[in-house]
């Protein structure tokens, strides 16, 4: 599953298994979509905080689950 109109159909469809599949995908491309702008954020000087904030998260949080990709 790829196509962004399929998963949101598939996520909230009757089929268990599929909507579960497409939870999982959604949740893969949320993390990707993340962690690439964060990376962003930090090659344009943004602090952890000002990162951890626009995300609804602690500085804490975010620093640990991505301080060690500031070379990405």
């Amino acid at each position: 599953m790829t196509d962004m109109n399929e998963l949101a159909a598939a996520a909230s469809g009757a089929d268990v298994r599929t909507g579960l599949r497409a939870a999982l995908a959604l949740r893969r491309l949320a993390e990707t979509l993340e962690a690439l702008q964060v990376g962003n954020a930090r090659r344009q000087n943004w602090s952890w905080q000002e990162i951890a904030e626009a995300l609804e998260v602690t500085k804490q949080a975010v620093h640990k689950k991505y301080s060690n990709r500031q070379e990405e």
